[in-house]
């Protein structure tokens, strides 16, 4: 029996321990993001939502382009734990990549210019309702996922190697994989100092 939505909005946790045993089928992997991407709200109906999904190879080279371009700003000497850190990505079988079209969110600037200066802020937003959709399911089929942010850091080297369009700006990375350790603890504050209800 699946997870209720409650369940699985409790259970989904950052997981850094992943490795590369598939546990779950690519295909259905795929037609989960395809499910996410085609039912995500978005504003306006927008739709301005892109994503990449790499496995094999090209999530490790993702991962070899995100250390090559750490190591221009990180000192060697310190570098150890940065390499450390994104071996454990690489160290997963798949990674999915969010991006934002901006030609969209351009021409939504053209057409409701009252709007203009909001469209950005619910383009981002739309990619955070996408990334969590596309999170949590992963998490129900038992995977270990965790969200990164190597943008735009590594930007450039992305859009020439898997050829993406100019117009997608790319928001966020989501390495996942089976999962070799547990999230911990998570502090979680009070709740009366994070809701106020009138009735």
């Amino acid at each position: 029996m699946s997870k209720d939505f409650y369940e699985a909005v409790r259970d989904r946790r950052t997981i850094y321990g992943i490795d590369k045993e598939k546990i779950v089928p690519e295909d259905r992997i795929i037609k989960m993001v395809q499910g996410a991407v085609k039912n995500a709200p978005s504003a306006f109906n927008s739709q301005s939502a892109r994503v990449v999904v790499l496995f094999g190879k090209n999530h490790d080279k993702l991962w070899d382009i995100t250390e090559a371009e750490l190591k221009k700003i990180v000192p060697a000497e310190n570098f150890s734990k940065t390499a450390e850190k994104i071996d454990s990505f690489r160290r997963g079988y798949g990674s999915v990549l969010f991006f934002e079209d901006q030609d969209v969110v351009s021409e939504l600037q053209k057409k409701f210019p009252t709007y203009k200066d909001k469209f950005p802020i619910w383009s981002q937003q739309g990619s955070g309702i996408l990334q969590f959709i596309i999170w949590t399911s992963l998490e129900i089929e038992g995977l270990g996922v965790s969200l990164q942010h190597y943008n735009p850091l590594i930007d450039k080297e992305v859009r020439k190697t898997y050829k993406i369009p100019d117009n997608w700006e790319l928001i966020a990375q989501l390495p996942f994989g089976k999962p070799i350790s547990g999230a911990g603890e998570k502090e979680i504050m009070p709740l009366e100092d994070r809701i106020k209800i009138f009735k």
